[in-house]
């Protein structure tokens, strides 16, 4: 052989092909793939690809307010999968809730429901109607407005409510036992204290630290 080239009289021919690798966008160093860990959730995700995208934007308050519908979301599908069983949607709950807690005579007008509910005129009517033709509430005229009456529970709602009350309360701790009781806690301040913020007028904070 010594360094011919040739081996048993036949020529070998190397060919070398190099390989033209494309980093894309987020595989790129420093792309929004690449600074990902596995605390991640969708809404870090989201946050470096808009980072990438449009640096010159602060989307940091995302980082609250799209967890914050995000888990909302997640909640709500929470209940709704544990009352199940028992019949009723969240909003059908949230209403002989507010009734049964209440106390006795375990009634309210629809103006005080739908402020404790807080759903539009049209969904507490169609919610009372279901919930009438289901025995588990019954209707009393306003002797002062025969335009209006009032929704009260029946003996049958109110063992159904008190049952499906401990249900929710259940499922609502297991939803937060990821969380320390101190955490828990300080979630609840943090989250009241945004609620008034929202409700405020605007430029007009809470006054609370």
């Amino acid at each position: 052989m010594g360094g011919s080239g040739r081996a048993s009289g036949i020529p070998i021919h190397l060919d070398i092909k190099i390989l033209d690798v494309k980093l894309s966008a987020e595989d790129r160093p420093g792309g929004p793939m690449a600074r990902r860990t596995e605390n991640d959730d969708r809404i870090d995700r989201l946050l470096a690809e808009w980072r990438a995208e449009r640096p010159e934007l602060d989307a940091a308050a995302m980082a609250v307010v799209g967890r914050l519908l995000s888990i909302g979301r997640q909640l709500e599908a929470r209940a709704n999968a544990a009352l199940r069983p028992l019949g009723l949607h969240y909003t059908d709950l949230d209403v002989l809730a507010t009734l049964r807690r209440g106390g006795r005579p375990y009634r309210r007008t629809p103006t005080e429901l739908r402020d404790s509910v807080l759903i539009t005129s049209g969904a507490m009517t169609a919610c009372l109607d279901r919930l009438e033709r289901n025995g588990l509430i019954t209707r009393i005229a306003d002797p002062k407005d025969r335009r209006s009456s009032a929704a009260a529970l029946t003996r049958e709602g109110r063992a159904l409510i008190d049952k499906a009350i401990a249900v929710r309360f259940a499922e609502a701790a297991d939803a937060l036992s990821g969380l320390s009781a101190a955490d828990g806690a300080r979630l609840a301040v943090l989250l009241k204290k945004l609620g008034r913020t929202l409700g405020a007028p605007a430029g007009e904070g809470t006054g609370e630290s």
